[in-house]
C-alpha cells in the first residue's frame, strides 16, 4: 500500500513544482511572441450585456496558449519515470513507472495528440486571418468535428483492442453496449468538450478542473487502477500549477490546447475507470455550464428569441447578474470539491 500512495504522490508533486519551474519561462516566451487573440468577441452582434462584463482589453493582451504548460508537466513527469525505468531497471524504478499499456497509455496519448490539436486551433485565432481567426461558426463547427474524430478513434480503440463493450452502471451491475459503445464515447467527449466553454473568467475552468482530476485520482485508486490514479494525480499536480501562477487576474489563459486535450483525457479516464455514469457528479460544474448554453439555445430558437439567462454559459449569467468575477470562480471551487468528493463516495460504495 506505501509504494501505491508513493506512485500517486511523488509524480504528482514533481508535476506541480516542474510546472512552477516551467511556467516563468513559458510566461516570457508568450509575451514575447504575443500569443493572444488579436480580435475581440465585442461587436459583431455580440449583446450589450456581454459586453458589459467582457474584459476586452484583457482578452487582447493575454496569452491563450496556457495549456502547454499543463500537458508539458505531465508528459514531462510521465516520460521521466518511464525513462528510470528503462535506462535504471530495479525493482523500485519499475513500480514507479505509471506507464502501462492497459490503463495509462490510452490517456497519455489521448492528452498528448488532443493538446496539439488544440493547440494548433489557438495558434490560428492568434496568427491566422480571416473568418476562421475571428472563431467564426464555420470554425466552431470544424472544431467539433475534430473532437468527434479523435474521439471516435479513442472509443474505436476501447471497442476492437480493449474489448470493451459495457459500463458500470451505479448500484445496478452493467449494462451491455457492445459497438454502440463507439459512440456513446463520442458523446461522452463531445458532452465534456462542451463543458470547455467554463474556460471564460481567469481561473475558473483551472481550478474546476484540478478538482475533477483529483477525484479520479482517488476514484482510480479505490479500483486498484493504480497508474490510472497516479497519471490522473499527476494531471491534477500540474493543473494546481498553473492555477498558482493563473489566480485572477489571469497571467495567461488556458486556450484550446488545454481544454481540447484535458477533457478528451477525462472521458477516457472516466471510461478506463468504468465510472461514466458517475462522472456528471463529479464533473457538475461542467455540466451546469455546458447545459446552461444548450438550455438557452433552445429557448432563444423555440421561444421566439426569449432567453432564459441573461447571458450563457451560466458563469456569465451570474456576471450578468451582479456577482464579481472573484465571486463566481471561488464558488464554482467550492461546488468543485463538493461534487468531486460526493462523485468519490458515489463511486466507492456503488460497486
Amino acid at each position: 500500500m506505501l509504494i501505491n500512495l508513493l506512485k500517486i504522490s511523488i509524480p504528482t508533486a514533481l508535476a506541480f513544482f516542474l510546472g512552477l519551474l516551467i511556467t516563468p519561462v513559458a510566461t516570457h516566451f508568450f509575451y514575447k511572441y504575443k500569443m493572444w487573440k488579436r480580435h475581440s468577441r465585442n461587436g459583431n452582434g455580440v449583446s450589450e450585456a456581454f459586453q458589459k462584463i467582457h474584459n476586452e482589453q484583457g482578452e487582447l493582451n493575454t496569452p491563450r496558449v496556457g495549456g502547454i504548460i499543463i500537458w508539458v508537466s505531465v508528459l514531462v513527469t510521465t516520460g521521466l519515470f518511464y525513462a528510470a525505468a528503462l535506462f535504471l531497471p530495479a525493482p523500485n524504478t519499475e513500480k514507479m513507472n505509471f506507464l502501462s499499456r492497459n490503463q495509462t497509455l490510452i490517456p497519455f496519448f489521448t492528452l498528448l495528440i488532443g493538446s496539439l490539436v488544440g493547440l494548433w486551433d489557438d495558434l490560428i485565432q492568434i496568427y491566422g486571418h480571416g473568418k476562421f481567426s475571428r472563431d467564426s461558426h464555420s470554425w466552431r463547427i470544424w472544431k467539433v468535428t475534430l473532437v468527434a474524430i479523435l474521439s471516435f478513434l479513442i472509443g474505436a480503440w476501447f471497442f476492437l483492442k480493449l474489448g470493451m463493450v459495457a459500463i458500470h452502471i451505479p448500484f445496478g451491475g452493467e449494462i451491455f453496449l457492445g459497438a454502440v459503445i463507439v459512440p456513446f464515447f463520442m458523446l461522452v467527449a463531445l458532452a465534456i468538450f462542451s463543458g470547455g466553454v467554463i474556460d471564460g473568467i481567469d481561473g475558473l475552468s483551472g481550478g474546476v478542473l484540478a478538482s475533477i482530476f483529483a477525484a479520479y485520482s482517488v476514484i482510480a485508486y479505490s479500483y486498484n487502477q493504480i497508474d490510472i490514479a497516479a497519471f490522473s494525480g499527476v494531471i491534477a499536480g500540474a493543473l494546481f500549477a498553473f492555477l498558482w501562477f493563473n489566480i485572477p487576474p489571469a497571467r495567461f489563459y488556458m486556450g484550446e490546447t488545454g481544454i481540447m486535450g484535458l477533457t478528451l483525457t477525462l472521458a477516457a479516464i472516466a471510461f478506463l475507470t468504468d465510472s461514466v455514469l458517475i462522472l456528471p457528479v463529479v464533473a457538475l460544474p461542467l455540466v451546469l455550464t455546458s447545459g446552461s448554453v444548450i438550455l438557452q439555445t433552445l429557448s432563444k430558437k423555440y421561444r421566439k428569441g426569449k432567453r432564459i439567462f441573461l447571458l450563457a454559459p451560466l458563469h456569465h449569467h451570474l456576471e450578468a447578474s451582479g456577482w464579481s468575477s472573484y465571486k463566481v470562480t471561488m464558488r464554482f471551487w467550492i461546488l468543485s470539491v463538493i461534487f468531486a468528493i460526493v462523485g468519490i463516495i458515489l463511486a466507492v460504495i456503488s460497486r
